[in-house]
């Protein structure tokens, strides 16, 4: 348990607080967990909900603060009928309806119609499994979804972690019309371009229900749906199903960080009571977002988001989740105006203890449903510890996202000159991290391009990305920001210790931003979609950068053990602005110069011969082809200790590209 004071001396004044937090999520543990497992526990999505059983039908619902409660819908004519209505079965407010099995049938809508004192509504059963929108009204409803069960060809999938190459995507704007696409769409013609750039596993935004399709679901209302504008359940089943007979894995986005206001969608008001599930007083809204915040100190609160976690990962077979706005729960002021300059800062009492335990009982409830799945921390703080073991005293989590990262890179390119970029700088950045937690790097996600922001390729090449992205029209401008492109990936993606994000398009450079329909755009599609034609056409630019980022992927996870083969410095010249480094027999040498090439530039590295892997220079990628990639390299020794199993390298570098070498046997 002391192993993550240990690690790092630094944190020893922090000790018993960080004792504290782990004893905190241990006691918790033990308690809902009685004499079982928090699997037994996080079990309430089989419970609670509407379910069809040999005898019938079953309804139950947690509503505390009801009178009384209807279902309703279409087979009540949306009429209050005594054949539907509810009855408290307990002291906890839990709610229970009984029917025959020919009462309701799989298709119907359907909604809760809840009493409470001075007030009704209708309302979205909280445990919800399919929620639908009239395309005509608008308006919401659950729906009875087919009761057969989906019978998964794959069922033994694990993911491969070594290294975890993820392509982060949204299903309804991965097509190329101008709408929103489906599962089976995404399917077909997604899953495939995914399986061929070389990832192992896709990270899908936007799954768990949400009324307003420009939240990029980040407004969620129905926890335990996934959004029905892309297809049925089924159809997810079937896409996660493909996906693992591809060998790629699929984790979700999980929000459990906030919920959407709305309440006859949503959580907010569901029997009358506003702090049902979420905080009281000025803590309940959050003032960023205009979401509110879930009560984590609630066992019942508790119980819904652990039955989530397990809900998706069993029935939908998810290898794991990229936890959402992780500092917005970790701090009282979810993280806004606080400066985290020292260690202090994060144990200075301004920490939500039950939000850092409930993080810690999901991570731990995760690894329990499925060792091998994945928890990966959506979080900008630094909170030490976030991405160590539980029984080092963290809280669990298998990854963080290096978010400092896109961070350096943009003001990189938007405060610096070419001539000014410092090798140093880059390589500190990206390899500044806790030794102890393993972290997921990515240049730019779906964040860095939202309207209002540019993509690192709109940045470094902007309108004349329109004009001159043909092969035969490629100018100065052009011809830079495809070199940097391909060099801020490969040296962000060759220095992970544990994984590597892109998402969806910007490998090949994607143009414009997104932006979802919405009132101030005509509720256009036009920048909520994926231009593939443009990648698919040999005769623009596009497929340059898409081929190296393949070109790249496949050296990186070629190597067996990459990412727990450290990174080895060899140079950092910030005159000539040259960088190189190691990582087991590859070699990685960039020339960030942006005039000048170097011959016979020499730089020491273990003895031997190398041979060229890959090169952002070749013409296949885009580049001049001032190298010779045919050439084996041979290390001199003069001058060098005798014993110290070392030799110089000369090499040709020409300004701004980038080379893999390979050390021969």
């Amino acid at each position: 348990m002391v192993n993550l004071v240990k690690n790092d001396k630094w944190l020893t004044p922090f000790k018993e607080a960080i004792e504290g937090r782990h004893q905190h999520a241990v006691n918790k543990a033990e308690e809902l967990s009685g004499n079982g497992t928090l699997r037994d526990f996080a079990s309430g999505y089989l419970y609670f909900g509407l379910h069809k059983t040999d005898s019938g039908w079953v309804f139950r619902e947690w509503a505390p603060n009801a009178t009384e409660i209807f279902l309703v819908g279409d087979f009540s004519d949306w009429l209050e009928d005594d054949r539907f209505r509810l009855k408290r079965i307990d002291d906890n407010g839990v709610w229970e309806l009984t029917a025959p099995s020919d009462s309701m049938h799989v298709g119907q809508n359907y909604k809760m119609r809840v009493f409470w004192q001075g007030g009704k509504g209708d309302r979205i059963p909280a445990w919800s499994t399919y929620v639908v929108q009239d395309p005509v009204t608008k308006i919401f409803t659950a729906k009875i979804a087919d009761d057969a069960p989906y019978k998964f060809k794959v069922n033994d999938f694990k993911l491969q972690r070594s290294p975890l190459m993820i392509y982060e995507t949204h299903v309804g704007m991965a097509q190329e019309y101008e709408g929103v696409g489906s599962y089976r769409e995404f399917e077909e013609r997604i899953l495939p371009r995914v399986k061929k750039l070389g990832y192992n596993c896709i990270q899908i935004m936007a799954i768990q229900e949400h009324p307003y399709y420009g939240s990029f679901g980040y407004h969620v209302s129905s926890f335990f749906a996934p959004s029905s504008r892309f297809g049925c359940p089924n159809d997810l089943k079937h896409l996660i199903d493909t996906a693992h007979g591809m060998g790629i894995g699929v984790i979700m986005d999980i929000v459990h960080s906030h919920a959407v206001k709305n309440t006859e969608e949503g959580l907010g008001l569901l029997c009358g009571d506003p702090y049902q599930y979420f905080m009281r007083g000025s803590r309940r809204e959050h003032s960023a977002w205009g979401s509110l915040c879930f009560d984590y100190g609630k066992n019942q609160v508790i119980h819904f988001l652990l039955s989530n976690c397990r809900y998706w990962l069993e029935e939908f077979k998810f290898d794991g989740f990229r936890f959402d706005g992780v500092t917005s729960m970790l701090y009282y002021s979810h993280g806004l105006n606080e400066c985290f300059t020292c260690y202090g800062d994060y144990f200075n009492g301004h920490q939500d203890d039950n939000a850092i335990c409930y993080l810690t009982l999901a991570n731990m409830l995760v690894h329990q449903v499925n060792p091998n799945a994945v928890t990966i921390a959506e979080e900008v703080s630094g909170m030490p510890g976030l991405a160590a073991p539980v029984d080092d005293g963290g809280y669990g989590f298998d990854y963080r996202m290096a978010m400092n990262i896109p961070d350096y890179w943009i003001k990189t390119i938007k405060e610096r000159k070419d001539e000014d970029w410092k090798p140093s700088s880059i390589f500190w950045e990206l390899t500044n991290r806790r030794q102890d937690e393993k972290t997921i790097s990515y240049a730019e996600s779906h964040d860095q391009a939202l309207v209002g922001d540019k993509t690192i390729s709109f940045r470094l090449m902007d309108s004349d990305m329109y004009w001159h992205f043909k092969k035969d029209s490629v100018n100065y401008t052009v011809e830079r920001g495809i070199s940097l492109h391909k060099m801020i990936r490969l040296v962000s993606a060759s220095t992970i210790n544990g994984g590597y994000l892109n998402f969806m398009g910007n490998e090949f450079g994607h143009p414009e931003w997104i932006d979802f329909p919405r009132l101030e755009n005509g509720w256009s599609h036009k920048y909520a979609r994926r231009q593939w034609s443009l990648v698919d056409n040999s005769d623009l630019c596009y497929h340059w950068l898409s081929d190296f980022d393949a070109a790249m992927i496949k050296e990186i996870s070629g190597l067996r053990g990459f990412v727990d083969t450290p990174v080895v410095e060899i140079c950092k010249n910030d005159g000539d602005q040259i960088l190189a480094y190691m990582r087991g027999k590859l070699l990685f040498v960039f020339n960030f110069n942006p005039v000048k090439s170097f011959a016979d530039y020499g730089i020491v590295v273990p003895e031997g011969s190398y041979s060229v892997a890959l090169d952002s220079d070749a013409a296949e990628f885009g580049g001049q082809a001032r190298n010779d990639t045919s050439v084996v390299h041979y290390t001199d020794s003069y001058g060098l200790p005798k014993d110290a199993k070392k030799g110089r390298l000369y090499l040709y570098i020409p300004a701004r590209t980038a080379v893999i070498l390979k050390k021969r046997d």
